[in-house]
């Protein structure tokens, strides 16, 4: 009975909400739940970060679960991000280390680096065709080697991104890989994209946590939510239309930027 006293249910409804989007597009864990936690919820930057990176591991644990049994997970692809990913946010996490976890200056730039994080994921949501067609025209499909090493320094990027943000490793990674890998199926690219959010949210989550940027009762009751709904997400994602809840959340992404730049 403690358990349940300590949920927090209007937490828990964000944590299906947000959930159910991981399951069908792997864009809205760190884009979403983190702007509600500080715009609606008032929760302090940091702790927003921090227990958004431990929920989005379990939850995309969950949604790994299901892509691998459906085998919808490139296995090398996420060997390779993850190469590039987990040095790169320990560095990070030491940098913030170097800061102070209570300190305001960090606070107001992981707000200001959030925002831009947002805008940057919108239009990448908004779009991706045209910047896979401009890719296509002036780079083409690259050769074995030269795609592990840029998987890797995309690795890297979403290892600082995510680790200071918490955004990055959805919208941002999808469209990364799809200019990376044009004949992977889009299913397999989502889950591969979920699958190595698995490895780099844990590591990032655990350096917050070591920082004391973690609210144990807030990722129980988002979890509660979250579990069930990227449950859901995962089993339906092929029958809803991509592009329409891409437009959707690339709206409300704009939306909540703007409103971080403004707070």
């Amino acid at each position: 009975m403690t358990f349940f006293h300590s949920i927090n249910y209007l937490y828990s409804l964000s944590g299906l909400f947000v959930g159910m989007l991981v399951g069908v597009t792997g864009v809205g864990g760190g884009s979403l739940m983190t702007p509600i936690l500080i715009l609606l919820f008032a929760i302090h930057p940091q702790t927003a970060v921090g227990t958004d990176l431990l929920y989005a591991s379990a939850t995309k644990s969950v949604g790994t679960t299901i892509h691998g049994l459906a085998h919808s997970v490139d296995w090398t692809v996420v060997r390779r991000l993850a190469t590039g990913s987990i040095p790169a946010t320990v560095v990070t996490i030491y940098a913030l280390s170097l800061f102070g976890s209570a300190n305001p200056r960090i606070s107001a730039l992981i707000t200001e680096i959030l925002a831009v994080a947002l805008f940057f994921t919108a239009f990448s949501l908004i779009f991706r065709k045209s910047i896979i067609r401009f890719y296509e025209r002036h780079v083409g499909e690259l050769n074995e080697v030269r795609t592990k090493w840029l998987t890797i320094v995309t690795g890297i990027v979403l290892g600082v991104l995510v680790t200071i943000t918490s955004v990055g490793a959805g919208a941002l990674g999808v469209t990364a890989l799809i200019l990376l890998y044009p004949r992977l199926p889009m299913v397999r690219i989502v889950g591969s994209d979920i699958a190595h959010a698995v490895p780099l949210t844990l590591a990032s989550g655990i350096g917050h946590w070591i920082l004391g940027s973690l609210d144990v009762n807030l990722l129980a009751s988002l979890l509660v939510g979250s579990i069930p709904g990227i449950i859901i997400g995962s089993y339906v994602a092929n029958r809803v239309s991509e592009v329409v809840l891409r437009m959707v959340l690339a709206t409300v992404l704009t939306v909540v930027a703007t409103q971080l730049f403004l707070a």
